[in-house]
């Protein structure tokens, strides 16, 4: 069955979410609807649906122009098994003393690496994108330095990869948090896989906004690897949460947000000791002083 995409840009949030309610009275209408910010700055946000049959080109460009959007880019996307696919573009990951894998490449597991299994069709927390993996490596160099997690949190924490990489290393407390219950799902789903269920314990919740996640404080390192919104507005609770002298390991910020979200932290008493770039993307090793 054929799957085409309808992508178009516009200005503002209220628009755009206006535009996303007013596709779905199309006819044929999507099977599936994204309104996403397009995080370089510029305001803009994405408007994209999903149909299973040709989409209506006319009514398509009447929406754009009823609310000044770009005109609509329609495509027709090739009959893919995604997973497959993955699965081949997707080779294991190596991040210092962690090695990131699927179950098609268990026999490639190296002896003196610790070994996460996330399986391909859980893609989000991979350890491909630059994010993970800077957060991996940057777990990595504390490890080196003789650092010592007893609690830790992972905040936003998708397939819990940095939650269970720290559970490889460490015997504390450890919880992952998201606010997603389906992300809570996979993050389980992954710790059954690894054979650490019960290591970490899962929890929906925005931020800190968990019981388990309040009593448990304040911890010796957190993650955060979100976006440059939430990252911001978290500070406070980072801030809140963290013992003195404890880390905060953040990513999802495209390289030109970093100085930002620096800076906010440091107005926090959170102050960089460590900055690295993969790509577009930068992960701050924090700590907090005083």
């Amino acid at each position: 069955m054929p799957t085409f995409t309808a992508l178009t840009t516009l200005t503002g949030k209220a628009p755009a979410e206006a535009l996303g309610a007013a596709m779905e009275r199309l006819t044929p209408e999507p099977t599936g609807l994204g309104v996403f910010e397009v995080e370089d700055g510029s305001g803009l946000w994405e408007v994209g649906g999903y149909f299973t049959e040709t989409p209506d080109e006319a009514g398509l460009a009447l929406l754009a122009t009823m609310f000044d959007a770009q005109p609509f880019v329609i495509s027709e996307l090739p009959e893919t098994d995604w997973v497959a696919h993955v699965r081949r573009e997707l080779a294991p990951v190596e991040a210092g003393r962690f090695f990131v894998y699927g179950s098609h490449d268990a026999d490639k597991l190296p002896a003196d690496r610790i070994p996460l299994l996330i399986e391909a069709a859980m893609a989000f927390g991979t350890g491909h994108h630059g994010t993970t993996l800077g957060c991996l490596k940057a777990l990595d160099k504390l490890i080196e330095d003789g650092f010592v997690g007893e609690k830790v949190a992972d905040i936003g924490c998708g397939t819990a990869v940095l939650a269970m990489a720290a559970a490889r290393v460490w015997d504390g407390q450890l919880l992952a948090s998201d606010i997603d219950q389906v992300a809570v799902d996979v993050a389980e789903a992954n710790l059954k896989a690894n054979d650490m269920e019960g290591r970490v314990q899962c929890l929906e919740a925005a931020g800190f906004d968990a019981p388990a996640l309040a009593e448990a404080a304040p911890y010796d390192l957190i993650f955060a690897n979100i976006l440059k919104g939430p990252l911001v507005a978290l500070a406070p609770d980072v801030a809140a949460h963290l013992r003195s002298d404890g880390y905060a390991i953040l990513s999802g910020l495209l390289n030109e947000q970093a100085d930002e979200v620096q800076g906010v932290y440091a107005q926090n008493g959170i102050n960089l000791v460590q900055r690295s770039e993969i790509g577009d993307w930068t992960t701050l090793l924090l700590q907090k002083t005083g």
